[in-house]
């Protein structure tokens, strides 16, 4: 399967790939009895442009060589990725099931030692944008022209290390860089304006000399158009600043802070697969 099999601009069908996603990563949580829910929703139209519509990649080949990358910065989501990897081809769905088992390659944060198509071993907060600058770096010096897509928290956004890194991308030109926040305004303890306030946002990274698009991050025609921008941006990185729901796709989890790190019920899990339907 060549990369280009994998991507579709009909939005209809994108919606439905994000749908498709939101009951993988629904039915893993619930099978796993733990895991990120709130953020993992939040982010399925984000994902689900990316490896269906914008990313160079080849589920049959993942180390090829021209492939673009994509780092999951807010590794406690990655039911997100797991979900994406299975529904574009990289490893069987009914693997989903494992989300968290002992031994299992699918652990409660990603591992690249164990799972096919993950790029990097995240989980730690705050670092995956400054391992996004190297890749994109070397990328460049090396002259293969993939791009490289990291995708953080809004609440990871009060990490240092994410504005050092900001700072770096900005000073090396990384045009090959799109940083994606996923601005759901909640963490785990809450608001992230009643934890440590990250606004103004937009501002603070257009400060740091980065492109900034600033988008609704559920609108799918926005996400896909504002990649496109962002590939046309160049002698800077690109920050698209995703404005999202926690919990987005589910009616009783959305906009709910306690559900950033708790599984669904058996009883939630039937409610919103009907939900998703």
């Amino acid at each position: 399967m060549s990369e280009a099999t994998m991507l579709t601009k009909d939005m209809n069908l994108l919606s439905q790939h994000a749908k498709d996603m939101r009951r993988e990563i629904l039915k893993m949580l619930t099978e796993s009895g733990s895991g990120h829910t709130g953020g993992s929703l939040s982010a399925a139209d984000i994902l689900t442009a990316l490896f269906f519509y914008k990313m160079r990649h080849r589920p049959d080949d993942p180390s090829w060589r021209e492939r673009d990358r994509f780092v999951l910065s807010k590794g406690h989501a990655a039911p997100l990725l797991y979900a994406a990897l299975a529904l574009s081809g990289y490893i069987d769905r009914g693997l989903l099931k494992t989300l968290r088992s002992i031994d299992s390659p699918l652990q409660g944060h990603p591992s690249s030692k164990m799972l096919k198509g993950v790029e990097v071993s995240t989980g730690s907060l705050g670092q995956g944008l400054s391992i996004s600058n190297g890749i994109a770096l070397g990328l460049r010096m090396d002259g293969i022209p993939s791009r490289v897509y990291c995708l953080l928290g809004d609440g990871e956004l009060q990490e240092g290390q994410v504005w050092e890194a900001a700072m770096s991308a900005a000073h090396y030109g990384l045009d090959n860089l799109c940083a994606i926040v996923d601005n759901n305004g909640l963490q785990i303890d809450g608001f992230c304006c009643d934890v440590m306030s990250i606004e103004p946002v937009t501002e603070k990274w257009k400060g740091f000399g980065w492109n900034v698009i600033d988008i609704d991050g559920h609108n799918m025609g926005a996400i896909t158009s504002a990649l496109d921008d962002a590939e046309k941006a160049k002698g800077r990185p690109t920050v698209i600043v995703a404005r999202t729901v926690k919990g987005k796709g589910v009616s009783f989890f959305e906009g709910r802070a306690e559900y950033h790190g708790l599984a669904p019920t058996r009883e939630e899990l039937e409610r919103a697969l009907k939900e998703l339907r």
